[in-house]
């Protein structure tokens, strides 16, 4: 199949990214990464995240957050939802879209929600018809999809089942993650061919993370195939605090130089996406896991060598 003329990333450092980071991170530096990335072009950005903040303390900030971004035309905000208590809360702040998200693997469910698989769309199903009556549109994630820290691989049909439920229950789109960044573009691309089975080609995101230096790879292997929207984050910010030794979500100037060399339009300037990566990890004193950042980054300092 050809490669899709326009991709569409999914900006989810600024959630994802940063909730991981164990020293608190201001209210004043997220806004100040949320603004910085709209300005580099990027269109979609998920700036928080509705959960407990007994769980995640780094989001506690949440509803600071949402209701001081500097909004762009063009730009959505969105924000992770767990339940109706999160969606609520995301709901008084003005968010304009929002996400679930479940898991392809009964054990990591239980890991990380405290539910099985079937319990966690059950919970999920108030928060749609919610989201529907008042106009917000959902996002669903899927965990785990191409292995579990706990159960190893995980079945195709496994994925698939899980991201059908999602869709009939509502999610215009549905992200299928590699949580734990074992995958490879065979198992991806048979990952994809199962779910795209009940779900359209347009309406599935990838979310690959780069523990095992593959998810560019991956990428490459799901955009043959037709995907158009890339869930990234900045510097590739992030990782899973249930799998040991899993980094962070592919970077987003990484994959924006891979689309660039394709040919792929995003409407992203890459000078300015890697220098925001530069800046948040600076601010934050994380390492900028992005090949293409730091190589920016050298040459802007050292031109002629």
């Amino acid at each position: 199949m050809a490669f899709p003329k326009y991709v569409r990333l999914v900006e989810v450092g600024p959630r994802d990214g940063l909730q991981n980071e164990p020293e608190p991170i201001s209210t004043t530096t997220k806004l100040e990464l949320i603004e910085r990335l709209g300005a580099a072009g990027i269109r979609y950005i998920e700036a928080a995240s509705f959960v407990s903040p007994k769980w995640v303390p780094q989001m506690a900030d949440h509803r600071q957050v949402m209701k001081n971004l500097a909004r762009l035309d063009g730009v959505t905000y969105a924000a992770l939802t767990p339940n109706l208590k999160g969606l609520e809360a995301a709901l008084e702040c003005g968010v304009e879209e929002v996400a679930v998200f479940g898991a392809a693997s009964e054990a990591f469910s239980q890991k990380n929600i405290n539910c099985s698989v079937a319990e966690s769309l059950a919970r999920f199903e108030p928060v749609l018809e919610r989201a529907n009556d008042t106009g917000v549109r959902v996002r669903g994630y899927v965990s785990c999809v191409l292995g579990c820290p706990y159960e190893g691989e995980i079945a195709p049909d496994k994925v698939a089942e899980v991201s059908k439920a999602l869709f009939e229950m509502g999610c215009y789109e549905v992200s299928l993650g590699d949580t734990i960044g074992t995958g490879t573009p065979l198992k991806a691309k048979r990952m994809l061919e199962a779910v795209s089975r009940d779900i359209p080609m347009t309406q599935l995101a990838v979310h690959f993370h780069d523990t095992y230096g593959q998810a560019l790879a991956n990428l490459y292997a799901v955009l043959e195939e037709g995907i158009s929207v890339v869930d990234s984050s900045v510097a590739g910010l992030g990782g899973c605090p249930y799998a040991k030794g899993a980094s962070g979500n592919v970077a987003s100037e990484d994959v924006v130089y891979l689309l660039d060399g394709l040919g792929i339009k995003t409407g992203i300037n890459l000078n300015t996406l890697a220098a925001t990566g530069s800046w948040i990890t600076q601010a934050i004193s994380r390492p900028n896991r992005s090949k293409v950042g730091v190589a920016l980054a050298a040459k802007s300092t050292h031109p002629d060598t």
